[in-house]
Protein backbone atom coordinates (compact mmCIF):
# COMPACT_ATOMS: atom_id res chain seq x y z
CA UNK A 1 0.00 0.00 0.00
CA UNK A 2 1.75 3.44 -1.16
CA UNK A 3 1.39 6.07 1.28
CA UNK A 4 -0.12 9.67 0.30
CA UNK A 5 2.27 12.17 -0.84
CA UNK A 6 3.08 15.19 1.37
CA UNK A 7 2.10 18.07 -0.48
CA UNK A 8 3.82 21.74 -0.93
CA UNK A 9 1.01 23.34 1.48
CA UNK A 10 1.57 20.11 4.17
CA UNK A 11 5.32 20.76 4.03
CA UNK A 12 5.43 24.50 4.40
CA UNK A 13 2.72 24.01 7.57
CA UNK A 14 4.96 21.66 9.32
CA UNK A 15 7.87 24.17 8.71
CA UNK A 16 5.84 27.06 10.10
CA UNK A 17 4.61 25.12 12.71
CA UNK A 18 7.99 23.71 14.12
CA UNK A 19 8.56 27.74 14.22
CA UNK A 20 6.29 29.07 16.00
CA UNK A 21 6.70 25.92 18.46
CA UNK A 22 10.55 27.42 18.90
CA UNK A 23 9.35 31.23 19.86
CA UNK A 24 6.56 29.99 21.70
CA UNK A 25 8.81 27.91 23.52
CA UNK A 26 10.78 31.50 24.61
CA UNK A 27 7.29 32.01 26.23
CA UNK A 28 6.12 29.07 27.90
CA UNK A 29 5.48 30.28 31.22
CA UNK A 30 3.04 33.48 30.60
CA UNK A 31 1.36 31.13 27.56
CA UNK A 32 0.82 28.20 30.59
CA UNK A 33 -1.01 31.07 32.79
CA UNK A 34 -2.89 31.92 30.07
CA UNK A 35 -3.97 28.38 28.98
CA UNK A 36 -4.72 27.76 32.83
CA UNK A 37 -6.52 31.03 33.30
CA UNK A 38 -8.79 30.14 29.91
CA UNK A 39 -9.58 26.31 31.44
CA UNK A 40 -10.14 28.16 34.82
CA UNK A 41 -12.59 30.33 33.01
CA UNK A 42 -15.06 27.27 32.71
CA UNK A 43 -16.53 27.62 36.76
CA UNK A 44 -17.02 31.38 36.01
CA UNK A 45 -20.47 29.64 34.41
CA UNK A 46 -23.43 28.39 35.68
CA UNK A 47 -22.96 24.60 36.16
CA UNK A 48 -25.66 23.56 33.76
CA UNK A 49 -22.88 25.45 30.70
CA UNK A 50 -19.56 24.07 32.21
CA UNK A 51 -19.71 20.77 30.02
CA UNK A 52 -19.90 23.03 26.97
CA UNK A 53 -17.45 25.60 27.86
CA UNK A 54 -14.92 22.96 28.71
CA UNK A 55 -15.39 21.35 25.50
CA UNK A 56 -14.60 24.83 23.40
CA UNK A 57 -11.93 25.92 25.85
CA UNK A 58 -10.33 22.86 25.64
CA UNK A 59 -9.62 22.39 22.14
CA UNK A 60 -5.71 23.24 22.04
CA UNK A 61 -5.70 25.70 18.94
CA UNK A 62 -2.32 27.43 18.15
CA UNK A 63 -3.82 30.76 21.05
CA UNK A 64 -2.22 32.99 18.00
CA UNK A 65 -3.97 36.16 19.64
CA UNK A 66 -2.74 35.80 22.77
CA UNK A 67 0.65 34.75 22.15
CA UNK A 68 0.88 37.92 19.64
CA UNK A 69 -0.64 39.75 22.99
CA UNK A 70 2.13 38.79 24.85
CA UNK A 71 4.81 39.29 22.64
CA UNK A 72 3.88 42.73 22.11
CA UNK A 73 3.78 43.39 25.22
CA UNK A 74 7.03 42.31 25.85
CA UNK A 75 8.18 44.43 22.76
CA UNK A 76 7.03 47.68 24.51
CA UNK A 77 8.11 46.67 28.51
CA UNK A 78 6.62 43.87 30.15
CA UNK A 79 4.03 41.17 30.94
CA UNK A 80 1.20 43.00 33.27
CA UNK A 81 -1.79 41.24 34.90
CA UNK A 82 -3.20 42.77 32.60
CA UNK A 83 -1.91 41.79 29.44
CA UNK A 84 -3.04 38.20 30.63
CA UNK A 85 -6.63 39.81 31.00
CA UNK A 86 -6.20 40.46 27.42
CA UNK A 87 -4.95 37.41 26.20
CA UNK A 88 -7.63 35.75 27.23
CA UNK A 89 -10.27 38.30 26.66
CA UNK A 90 -9.38 38.06 23.28
CA UNK A 91 -9.02 34.34 22.72
CA UNK A 92 -12.63 34.35 24.60
CA UNK A 93 -13.77 35.87 21.85
CA UNK A 94 -12.02 34.45 19.26
CA UNK A 95 -13.69 30.89 20.45
CA UNK A 96 -17.20 32.32 20.08
CA UNK A 97 -16.84 33.24 16.87
CA UNK A 98 -15.21 30.01 15.69
CA UNK A 99 -18.97 28.02 17.64
CA UNK A 100 -20.87 31.08 15.25
CA UNK A 101 -18.49 30.10 11.78
CA UNK A 102 -19.22 26.53 12.57
CA UNK A 103 -23.05 26.74 12.35
CA UNK A 104 -23.50 28.96 9.65
CA UNK A 105 -20.91 26.66 7.69
CA UNK A 106 -22.10 23.52 8.52
CA UNK A 107 -18.45 22.02 9.61
CA UNK A 108 -18.30 19.50 11.74
CA UNK A 109 -14.59 18.82 12.44
CA UNK A 110 -12.71 21.35 13.99
CA UNK A 111 -9.20 20.81 15.87
CA UNK A 112 -9.54 17.51 15.38
CA UNK A 113 -12.80 17.10 17.34
CA UNK A 114 -16.80 17.10 16.33
CA UNK A 115 -17.86 20.72 16.39
CA UNK A 116 -19.97 21.92 19.31
CA UNK A 117 -22.67 22.19 16.81
CA UNK A 118 -22.86 18.88 15.97
CA UNK A 119 -22.31 17.66 19.46
CA UNK A 120 -25.12 19.87 20.72
CA UNK A 121 -26.71 21.30 18.04
CA UNK A 122 -27.40 24.26 16.23
CA UNK A 123 -29.41 25.51 19.18
CA UNK A 124 -27.46 25.48 22.10
CA UNK A 125 -24.42 26.41 19.89
CA UNK A 126 -25.90 29.66 18.94
CA UNK A 127 -26.37 30.33 22.90
CA UNK A 128 -22.96 28.88 23.67
CA UNK A 129 -21.22 31.22 21.44
CA UNK A 130 -23.31 34.49 22.91
CA UNK A 131 -22.39 33.51 26.54
CA UNK A 132 -18.95 33.75 25.27
CA UNK A 133 -18.85 36.54 23.76
CA UNK A 134 -20.72 37.78 27.11
CA UNK A 135 -18.29 36.74 29.47
CA UNK A 136 -15.46 38.17 27.43
CA UNK A 137 -16.76 41.86 27.36
CA UNK A 138 -17.97 41.76 31.14
CA UNK A 139 -14.59 40.56 31.68
CA UNK A 140 -13.42 43.81 29.66
CA UNK A 141 -15.31 45.94 32.40
CA UNK A 142 -12.65 45.19 34.79
CA UNK A 143 -9.70 47.37 33.14
CA UNK A 144 -9.38 50.72 34.59
CA UNK A 145 -8.64 52.14 31.62
CA UNK A 146 -11.93 52.68 29.49
CA UNK A 147 -10.08 53.19 26.44
CA UNK A 148 -9.60 49.21 26.55
CA UNK A 149 -12.68 48.40 27.40
CA UNK A 150 -13.94 50.24 24.79
CA UNK A 151 -11.38 48.77 22.46
CA UNK A 152 -12.50 45.58 22.48
CA UNK A 153 -16.30 45.81 22.69
CA UNK A 154 -15.45 48.07 19.33
CA UNK A 155 -13.83 44.96 18.20
CA UNK A 156 -16.25 42.29 19.34
CA UNK A 157 -18.65 44.50 17.51
CA UNK A 158 -16.38 44.52 14.10
CA UNK A 159 -16.08 40.95 13.90
CA UNK A 160 -20.02 40.20 14.34
CA UNK A 161 -20.83 43.00 11.72
CA UNK A 162 -17.92 41.35 9.21
CA UNK A 163 -19.34 38.27 9.17
CA UNK A 164 -23.17 39.93 8.77
CA UNK A 165 -21.49 41.71 5.66
CA UNK A 166 -19.65 39.03 4.67
CA UNK A 167 -23.08 36.26 5.03
CA UNK A 168 -25.19 38.60 3.36
CA UNK A 169 -23.22 38.87 0.20
CA UNK A 170 -22.64 35.34 -0.07
CA UNK A 171 -23.12 33.82 -3.93
CA UNK A 172 -22.67 37.55 -4.67
CA UNK A 173 -20.52 37.34 -7.82
CA UNK A 174 -19.71 40.88 -8.07
CA UNK A 175 -18.38 41.21 -4.70
CA UNK A 176 -15.10 43.75 -5.91
CA UNK A 177 -12.11 43.41 -4.15
CA UNK A 178 -11.70 46.33 -1.89
CA UNK A 179 -15.18 44.75 -0.56
CA UNK A 180 -13.44 41.39 0.74
CA UNK A 181 -10.58 43.13 2.41
CA UNK A 182 -13.21 45.27 4.14
CA UNK A 183 -15.08 41.89 5.45
CA UNK A 184 -11.92 40.40 6.26
CA UNK A 185 -9.77 42.80 8.14
CA UNK A 186 -13.49 43.46 10.43
CA UNK A 187 -14.09 39.69 10.80
CA UNK A 188 -10.56 38.55 11.20
CA UNK A 189 -7.89 41.32 11.16
CA UNK A 190 -9.76 43.19 14.25
CA UNK A 191 -8.80 40.85 16.86
CA UNK A 192 -5.45 40.40 15.54
CA UNK A 193 -5.14 43.90 15.82
CA UNK A 194 -6.89 44.47 19.35
CA UNK A 195 -4.36 42.22 20.63
CA UNK A 196 -1.34 43.79 19.31
CA UNK A 197 -2.23 47.66 19.90
CA UNK A 198 -3.89 46.79 23.21
CA UNK A 199 -0.49 45.44 24.63
CA UNK A 200 1.32 48.38 23.97
CA UNK A 201 -1.39 50.52 25.20
CA UNK A 202 -1.68 48.18 28.55
CA UNK A 203 2.64 49.22 29.03
CA UNK A 204 1.59 53.04 28.71
CA UNK A 205 2.86 53.40 25.08
CA UNK A 206 1.46 55.79 22.69
CA UNK A 207 2.67 57.30 19.49
CA UNK A 208 4.88 55.46 16.70
CA UNK A 209 5.62 51.96 19.17
CA UNK A 210 1.41 51.55 19.65
CA UNK A 211 0.74 52.62 15.89
CA UNK A 212 3.13 50.19 14.54
CA UNK A 213 1.75 47.05 16.43
CA UNK A 214 -1.40 47.85 15.51
CA UNK A 215 -1.33 48.04 11.86
CA UNK A 216 1.37 44.39 12.40
CA UNK A 217 -1.41 42.91 14.22
CA UNK A 218 -4.10 44.09 11.22
CA UNK A 219 -1.84 43.23 8.57
CA UNK A 220 -1.11 39.76 9.75
CA UNK A 221 -4.63 38.51 10.56
CA UNK A 222 -5.65 39.79 6.74
CA UNK A 223 -2.90 37.20 5.34
CA UNK A 224 -4.08 34.74 7.79
CA UNK A 225 -7.19 34.93 6.42
CA UNK A 226 -6.47 34.97 3.38
CA UNK A 227 -3.90 32.06 3.92
CA UNK A 228 -7.59 30.31 5.37
CA UNK A 229 -9.34 31.17 2.45
CA UNK A 230 -6.57 29.11 0.06
CA UNK A 231 -6.27 26.44 2.74
CA UNK A 232 -10.34 26.19 2.64
CA UNK A 233 -10.11 25.31 -1.23
CA UNK A 234 -7.47 22.60 -1.73
CA UNK A 235 -6.04 22.20 2.01
CA UNK A 236 -6.54 18.50 3.48
CA UNK A 237 -8.74 18.44 6.58
CA UNK A 238 -6.27 15.16 7.81
CA UNK A 239 -3.82 17.79 8.46
CA UNK A 240 -5.76 21.04 8.86
CA UNK A 241 -7.63 19.39 11.59
CA UNK A 242 -11.14 21.37 10.47
CA UNK A 243 -13.87 20.90 8.22
CA UNK A 244 -13.03 22.60 4.85
CA UNK A 245 -14.36 23.01 1.42
CA UNK A 246 -17.28 25.02 3.11
CA UNK A 247 -16.61 28.57 1.67
CA UNK A 248 -17.25 27.09 -1.67
CA UNK A 249 -20.31 25.07 -0.29
CA UNK A 250 -21.83 27.98 1.09
CA UNK A 251 -21.82 30.72 -1.30
CA UNK A 252 -18.31 32.46 0.55
CA UNK A 253 -16.39 33.99 -2.28
CA UNK A 254 -12.95 34.01 -1.13
CA UNK A 255 -9.71 35.68 -2.30
CA UNK A 256 -8.80 32.75 -4.66
CA UNK A 257 -12.38 32.69 -6.41
CA UNK A 258 -12.57 36.46 -6.62
CA UNK A 259 -9.50 36.79 -8.43
CA UNK A 260 -10.25 33.82 -11.20
CA UNK A 261 -13.59 35.58 -11.23
CA UNK A 262 -12.03 38.96 -12.41
CA UNK A 263 -8.99 37.29 -14.36
CA UNK A 264 -9.35 33.78 -15.77
CA UNK A 265 -10.70 34.01 -19.56
CA UNK A 266 -14.46 34.66 -19.75
CA UNK A 267 -15.47 31.45 -20.86
CA UNK A 268 -13.66 29.85 -17.45
CA UNK A 269 -15.26 32.77 -15.14
CA UNK A 270 -18.56 31.58 -16.50
CA UNK A 271 -18.07 27.57 -15.47
CA UNK A 272 -16.24 29.20 -12.28
CA UNK A 273 -19.43 31.21 -11.86
CA UNK A 274 -21.83 28.66 -12.39
CA UNK A 275 -19.95 26.22 -10.14
CA UNK A 276 -20.39 28.87 -7.41
CA UNK A 277 -24.20 29.46 -7.92
CA UNK A 278 -24.93 25.62 -7.78
CA UNK A 279 -23.25 25.41 -4.00
CA UNK A 280 -22.46 21.59 -4.77
CA UNK A 281 -20.00 20.06 -2.51
CA UNK A 282 -19.98 17.43 -5.69
CA UNK A 283 -18.17 19.93 -7.34
CA UNK A 284 -15.43 21.17 -5.44
CA UNK A 285 -12.96 19.13 -6.48
CA UNK A 286 -13.88 20.60 -10.42
CA UNK A 287 -13.65 24.22 -9.22
CA UNK A 288 -10.56 23.20 -7.39
CA UNK A 289 -8.79 22.69 -10.92
CA UNK A 290 -10.38 25.06 -12.67
CA UNK A 291 -8.90 27.70 -10.12
CA UNK A 292 -5.65 26.04 -10.30
CA UNK A 293 -5.92 26.87 -14.36
CA UNK A 294 -5.94 30.27 -13.76
CA UNK A 295 -3.32 30.74 -10.99
CA UNK A 296 -5.56 32.55 -8.72
CA UNK A 297 -4.36 30.41 -6.20
CA UNK A 298 -0.95 31.40 -6.24
CA UNK A 299 -2.14 35.42 -7.16
CA UNK A 300 -3.86 35.01 -3.86
CA UNK A 301 -1.35 33.98 -2.08
CA UNK A 302 1.45 36.20 -2.63
CA UNK A 303 -1.55 39.07 -1.28
CA UNK A 304 -1.43 37.85 1.58
CA UNK A 305 2.28 37.18 1.46
CA UNK A 306 2.31 40.89 0.66
CA UNK A 307 0.35 41.81 3.38
CA UNK A 308 2.73 39.67 5.47
CA UNK A 309 5.98 41.98 4.62
CA UNK A 310 3.97 45.20 5.03
CA UNK A 311 3.74 43.49 8.94
CA UNK A 312 7.61 43.18 9.16
CA UNK A 313 8.04 46.83 7.66
CA UNK A 314 5.77 48.15 10.56
CA UNK A 315 8.27 46.75 13.31
CA UNK A 316 10.68 49.10 11.95
CA UNK A 317 10.40 51.86 14.75
CA UNK A 318 10.33 49.52 17.67
CA UNK A 319 13.93 49.13 18.85
CA UNK A 320 16.01 45.99 18.63
CA UNK A 321 15.48 43.32 20.68
CA UNK A 322 14.36 39.99 21.12
CA UNK A 323 10.81 40.29 21.34
CA UNK A 324 10.96 42.20 18.15
CA UNK A 325 13.21 39.41 16.61
CA UNK A 326 10.22 37.01 17.88
CA UNK A 327 7.50 38.92 16.65
CA UNK A 328 9.29 38.91 12.94
CA UNK A 329 9.68 35.10 13.56
CA UNK A 330 5.87 34.88 13.39
CA UNK A 331 5.02 37.03 10.49
CA UNK A 332 7.35 34.78 8.76
CA UNK A 333 6.29 31.88 10.06
CA UNK A 334 2.48 32.63 8.30
CA UNK A 335 4.71 34.10 5.27
CA UNK A 336 5.72 30.39 5.00
CA UNK A 337 2.33 29.17 5.62
CA UNK A 338 0.89 31.18 2.52
CA UNK A 339 4.33 30.29 0.24
CA UNK A 340 2.60 26.50 0.21
CA UNK A 341 0.46 27.89 -2.13
CA UNK A 342 2.64 29.90 -4.24
CA UNK A 343 5.91 28.28 -4.04
CA UNK A 344 7.70 28.98 -7.39
CA UNK A 345 6.07 32.22 -7.37
CA UNK A 346 7.77 33.15 -3.89
CA UNK A 347 11.11 31.62 -4.90
CA UNK A 348 10.85 33.58 -8.53
CA UNK A 349 9.71 36.96 -7.35
CA UNK A 350 6.94 36.82 -10.02
CA UNK A 351 3.26 37.62 -10.03
CA UNK A 352 0.46 35.30 -10.85
CA UNK A 353 -2.13 37.95 -11.13
CA UNK A 354 -2.30 42.12 -11.23
CA UNK A 355 -5.85 41.53 -9.09
CA UNK A 356 -4.85 40.95 -5.52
Amino acid sequence: MSTPQTTQPQIARQNAETSLRKVFAQFSTPLCEIEDRISASVIEFEPELRDLVAYIVGSQGKRLRPALALLAAKATGDILPAHQDLAVIIELIHLATLVHDDIMDGATVRRGRPTINTQWGNAISVLLGDALFAHALMLSTNFDDREVTRHIAQAANQVCTGEIIQTRRRFDLNLGLSEYFRIIEMKTATLFEAATRLAAHLNSKSGPPIEALGSYGSKLGTAYQIYDDCLDLVGDENSALKSLGTDFAKGKLTLPLLIALKEAPSDLRKNIGDLILKANPDDSAEVRDLISTTGALSAAALAGIRFVSEAIETLAVLPDSAEKSHLLTVAESIQLLLSGFAPENLASGGQVAKAA
